[in-house]
């Protein structure tokens, strides 16, 4: 990984509780259930978040706007309006912004447990770039 590409991801997870401006874009949480959360994401152009996994959540991207580059387990593909994907809890996935306009995804996360310590980011990066 280059230095530019490594300064452009963030360790803050894509699905955090907390809405707010990240460095790569922003979260808004939209609405929020005991099983279920519903946030807007927005990736600025050429960012990314870092590869995670959580064990007892899923979650469903829709792309609103923009192209997404989509890792999930062994598949790669580009999402663009109105398509979507399913992540199955216990799978590596991350979510880019190739493109030169703002990336904005609704992330549905629905789960038994939707603590942030059900994230686990793996240290070796190398299996998903």
């Amino acid at each position: 990984m280059s230095q530019h590409e490594d300064i452009q991801e963030s360790n803050i997870n894509l699905s955090s509780s907390h809405s707010g401006i990240r460095y790569w874009g922003q979260v808004e949480v939209i609405e929020q259930g005991a099983n279920y959360r519903i946030n807007r994401i927005e990736i600025k152009p050429k960012h990314r978040i870092k590869p995670q996994i959580h064990y007892h959540r899923s979650e469903h991207w829709v792309v609103v706007s923009g192209v997404a580059k989509v890792k999930c387990g062994d598949e790669e593909k580009f999402l663009h309006r109105n398509e979507s994907t399913y992540v199955p809890p216990a799978t590596l996935h991350t979510v880019e912004n190739p493109g030169f306009i703002p990336l904005v995804v609704l992330e549905i996360q629905n789960g038994e447990y939707m603590g942030e310590d059900d994230i686990e980011r793996p240290s070796d990066l190398t299996v998903i770039n």
